[in-house]
């Protein structure tokens, strides 16, 4: 416990100096900041509008809640690899919760054909989000989060939406 004091000290000392940093923007980049956090605001008021905060569609009987269902009974493991082709989507995943090397070990668990499914992004493109969707025929979908933002998953959603 005396590496509290410090912690909150050093955590106050960032955000001072992220204040005196704001304070000496010059009159185009406090401009740039704004239209940014301004940005985030209408993304976060889309996601939940949309009710893309959680993680499917939320209907257990659609394609969508099915595949989430038959996705656990393959492994555990939260994390999948996502990958997107002409063929449509493949997943990927180590077979236990817990194990080492995971990616040295992944197994295809399961794949969606283009007749079945197809990835998009939720917002065409209009906001740089980590957010993905996989959209089901009977119009269900599931969300899939990738690790940046406009990632190569975005751009190959956005080339085949176009």
């Amino acid at each position: 416990m005396p590496f509290l004091p410090i912690l909150w000290l050093l955590m106050l000392l960032a955000r001072a100096e992220e204040a005196v940093e704001r304070f000496l923007d010059t009159k185009e980049e406090k401009e740039r900041h704004r239209a940014k956090k301004e940005d985030e605001r209408r993304r976060d008021a889309a996601v939940e509008q949309r009710g893309l905060d959680n993680v499917f569609d939320g209907d257990w009987n659609g394609a969508a809640g099915q595949f989430l269902l038959r996705w656990y009974s393959h492994s555990t493991h939260h994390e999948r690899l996502l990958f997107a082709g002409q063929d449509g989507l493949v997943f990927t995943a180590p077979p236990r919760r817990v194990s080492m090397g995971r990616d040295k070990r992944a197994q295809v668990v399961a794949r969606l054909s283009p007749e079945e499914a197809t990835l998009e992004d939720p917002f065409g493109g209009e906001f740089e989000t980590e957010i993905m969707l996989i959209r089901f025929r009977d119009g269900s979908w599931l969300r899939v989060d990738t690790e940046q933002a406009r990632s190569e998953l975005h751009m190959h959603a956005l080339r085949n939406t176009s």
